[in-house]
């Protein structure tokens, strides 16, 4: 993957503007690396440097996604094959011709930043980004996450998509047709993304994994929420989960190397990159426990976006008093054993992660083709405090489907259909891994130790299970290893972490349950 600084800038505003509909004649600050980027923000008071020289950022009322106030413009041509709902909300084009008016004409009397960049790592299956912004801190956002083209690619650069991002413009709800004063909007036909009213950079990155979920299924493409990785062996393995279950932390295993830390596609050639960064959810980082994301966060060129800092500007990355949702932004190359190319082989292993608020699932349990189709389609997990605005302090039971309901522009049988084509090419074994509760649920169990968790999923990855005896839970069907090198075997099985059988026996019924009227929405879609 080609993230070097290269030195090129479009040449006045006709480059750096073009294909955007603005109108405006000043210079604008086009394609500036990290040190430039850097100095600006600072200068303008958009952040400050940390101790180990990352820029500090707060994103203020926002700092989560706003899901409700996420819209695709409904427009001939893509409404049928939309899914529509809560998820996807329909704007006009009308509301959106004039959200589209009200974000231009703020953005051509503003200081701007644009970022050329690309989103996916095979260059068969790339989607070229233009981004304007008003904040220099967004624009260096920007470009940790993407992919940087080299110079000679910039040169005749034409964006596929553009977003316009006008992070401190409210909305006005009876006027542009939205719900309040932020507004994430995708027209798919006009190829635009419009976001307003928020500072939380995780909308950019978010709108453009949709366009991803939008276009490549069309390609014999799977798009996924997940991490992925490289064993010594050659053989990749998946890591999906929703934010808060692990997909960073596991994938950064100084053993293995990484391809990615959160969105990816499955071509029949192998698996790529969407993005050339990390966004890593930090609260609570300690070093001894994940030092590649220790070592990252504290670098030059690094965001830092709601850490909490003392007057020496050295990060408290316990202090979650302005969120929970405290990220690092850092380019991909941070990492010292990250692919330099973003891409790697049909994965041999596809890991699902959750994080079980009910203290029911065992930590590890091997799961046949069929049941990793279903558990893709459920994306059971507990919505953790601070991944999205509104959310109390008590994790919440929820199921997200395919792992990420809301990044889905198509109905999810269309992605389910998509990973049981992936799943019959080769040979593929899928592993369900319980990173949340054990002993109880939330409030009466302990949270599953990390070290555990690493160990299981290494066993798994490296081999060492294959000759396991597994045995059958009987409320979901789950193999369960009974030894794993490493792992306390009272561990494996949760109904023994209980001290009360007769509970834990109530909360698996319960949840299984819960499984069973979730999945009733895709009987008509799914194969028995």
């Amino acid at each position: 993957m080609n993230n070097n600084n290269n030195d090129f800038r479009p040449s006045g505003p006709d480059g750096a503007l073009k294909d955007t509909g603005l109108r405006r004649i000043d210079p604008v600050h086009a394609n500036l690396h990290a040190p430039e980027l850097t100095e600006i923000a600072i200068r303008r008071r958009e952040g400050s440097l940390s101790s180990g020289g990352a820029l500090m950022v707060r994103t203020g009322l926002h700092t989560g996604r706003s899901v409700r106030d996420k819209f695709i413009v409904d427009e001939p041509g893509v409404s049928a094959d939309i899914w529509w709902g809560e998820i996807n909300t329909r704007l006009s084009i009308d509301a959106f011709q004039r959200c589209c008016d009200h974000v231009r004409g703020y953005l051509d009397g503003q200081e701007l930043f644009t970022q050329d960049l690309y989103a996916g790592a095979d260059p068969r299956h790339r989607v070229r980004i233009r981004l304007v912004t008003t904040h220099a801190w967004h624009a260096l956002f920007a470009r940790n996450m993407f992919i940087r083209p080299p110079a000679e690619e910039l040169e005749s650069f034409v964006p596929d998509y553009v977003i316009l991002h006008a992070p401190d413009l409210p909305m006005d709800p009876v006027a542009h047709g939205v719900r309040g004063t932020t507004a994430v909007i995708l027209s798919l036909t006009q190829r635009l993304v419009v976001i307003a009213g928020t500072q939380y950079a995780g909308e950019i990155k978010k709108s453009i994994f949709t366009v991803m979920n939008w276009l490549l299924p069309d390609q014999d493409v799977m798009p996924m929420h997940c991490s992925a990785n490289i064993g010594p062996d050659g053989e990749v393995a998946l890591f999906f989960g929703l934010s808060g279950t692990g997909k960073t932390t596991l994938s950064s295993d100084a053993s293995r190397t990484l391809i990615g830390d959160d969105e990816h596609g499955w071509s029949p050639d192998g698996v790529f990159n969407f993005e050339g960064g990390c966004y890593a959810k930090v609260i609570g980082l300690r070093r001894e426990a994940e030092p590649e994301i220790w070592d990252a966060s504290h670098r030059f060129g690094a965001v830092l976006e709601n850490v909490v800092a003392d007057g020496n500007g050295v990060p408290d990355f316990a202090d979650g008093s302005l969120t929970e949702n405290t990220r690092a932004c850092y380019p991909i190359d941070f990492v010292d054993n990250a692919s330099p190319d973003g891409r790697g082989g049909v994965p041999r292993h596809v890991v699902m992660l959750t994080a079980d608020a009910f203290g029911v699932l065992p930590p590890l349990s091997r799961l046949t083709s069929e049941q990793a189709v279903y558990h893709f389609l459920s994306g059971y997990t507990a919505r953790i405090a601070g991944t999205e605005k509104g959310l109390g302090k008590t994790p919440q039971a929820t199921f997200s489907t395919c792992f990420g309901a809301p990044f889905l522009p198509r109905r999810p049988e269309i992605y389910g259909d998509r990973l049981a084509s992936c799943l019959a090419r080769a040979p593929v074994t899928c592993w369900l891994v319980n990173t949340g509760w054990t002993g109880g649920p939330y409030g009466v169990g302990q949270r599953i130790a990390l070290a555990h968790t690493r160990a299981l999923v290494r066993a798994a990855l490296d081999g060492r299970l294959d000759d396991v005896s597994f045995q059958v839970e009987p409320y979901f069907g789950l193999a369960i290893p009974t030894h794993v090198p490493g792992v306390p075997e009272q561990i494996l099985d949760p109904a023994r972490t209980w001290d009360d059988p007769a509970a834990y026996r109530r909360a698996a019924a319960d949840l299984a349950e819960r499984f069973e009227r979730n999945f009733e929405s895709f009987h008509t879609g799914a194969t028995p």
